[in-house]
C-alpha cells in the first residue's frame, strides 16, 4: 500500500489493516509513506510487527512509491491495495488456496462497492469468472473508454509477476498498466466472489475536480500497453519455441 496519511483517510487506512488482521492465512504488509511522517501513522498499525513501513523522503506518486515499496515484499505473493479501502474476510485465503491448488499466476475476484451508509454494490468485471490464459483479460477491454476488464485490487499473484510488470509511470491509471502486465504474462483464475471492498467518498481520487483531465490518456496508454505487450508475447513464442526444438 502506499499512503500520504492524509487525515481524512486515517480511519479509512486503519479499517483496511482491521480487514487485514480478520485474514485466515499469514500475511505482511508492505506501507509506503509517500512523503509522510512516520509518527503520524494509526498506532494499530505502527505497533503490528506484520506492517512494515517505507518512509520515503518526499512526495514521489502512487505509482513510484508502490514500485519502490515492491522492493521491501518478502512474500511469494503479493496483492496491491489503497489506503482508504479493505478485503474480504476470505480474500487471501480463497485466493492462495486458488493459486496453490492450481499452479496459475493469479487469481482475482469481483469488489463491493461500500458507500457511505455502509450498504454494498457488487461489481463484476467484464472478464468472465475462470481460467483465462496469458493475455486473455484484455480482449475484455474492447475499447478505453470502456469498463476495464479487470479490477486492478483484486488481483493476488506471484510476486516475480507484479515485479516483472510493475505500476506505469503514470499519476493515475497505474494500477490498470500493472493488472494487463501481470495477466499478459501468466494463465490465471477469475473466481465469481467479492474479494475487495472500494470504498466511496468525498476525498477519493476519482472524485477530485482534476482527476477526469487525465483519466481517457491514462486509459489509452494502459490499453495500448496491453495490446502491444500481448502481440509481442504472441510473436516471440514461435521462435522460442523452435529454438528450444
Amino acid at each position: 500500500m502506499t499512503t500520504q496519511l492524509r487525515p481524512d483517510r486515517l480511519p479509512y487506512l486503519t479499517a483496511m489493516h482491521e480487514s487485514l488482521t480478520r485474514q485466515s492465512v499469514p500475511w505482511e504488509a508492505v506501507i509506503a509513506l509517500d512523503g509522510a511522517d512516520p509518527a503520524r501513522l494509526p498506532a494499530p498499525l505502527a505497533d503490528d510487527s506484520r506492517v512494515r513501513v517505507l518512509a520515503l523522503p518526499r512526495p514521489v506518486g502512487a505509482a513510484c512509491a508502490r514500485n519502490l515499496a515492491l522492493n521491501e515484499v518478502r512474500t511469494e505473493y503479493v496483492n496491491w491495495a489503497d489506503d482508504d479501502d479493505e478485503f474480504t474476510d476470505w480474500a487471501m485465503a480463497l485466493r492462495l488456496r486458488t493459486l496453490e491448488e492450481t499452479g496459475v499466476g493469479w487469481c482475482a475476484g469481483y469488489s463491493q462497492d461500500v458507500h457511505a451508509d455502509g450498504t454494498t454494490t457488487l461489481w463484476r468485471c467484464p472478464t468472465p469468472p475462470g481460467r483465462h490464459e496469458a493475455g486473455d483479460v484484455w480482449t475484455y477491454w474492447k475499447d478505453p473508454a470502456d469498463t476495464i476488464p479487470i479490477g486492478p485490487t483484486t488481483i493476488l499473484a506471484r510476486t516475480d509477476l507484479v515485479r516483472a510488470a510493475p505500476m506505469g509511470g503514470l499519476v493515475q491509471g497505474e494500477d490498470y498498466v500493472a493488472a494487463l502486465g501481470v495477466t499478459s504474462l501468466a494463465p490465471g483464475i477469475l473466481l465469481p466472489v467479492p474479494v475487495y471492498r472500494y470504498r466511496k467518498h468525498a476525498g477519493q481520487m476519482t472524485r477530485q475536480d482534476d482527476y477526469d483531465a487525465l483519466e481517457a490518456s491514462a486509459r489509452r496508454h494502459a490499453w495500448n500497453f496491453g495490446r502491444s505487450l500481448r502481440a509481442a508475447l504472441a510473436h516471440r513464442a514461435p521462435s522460442d519455441a523452435a529454438t528450444r526444438a
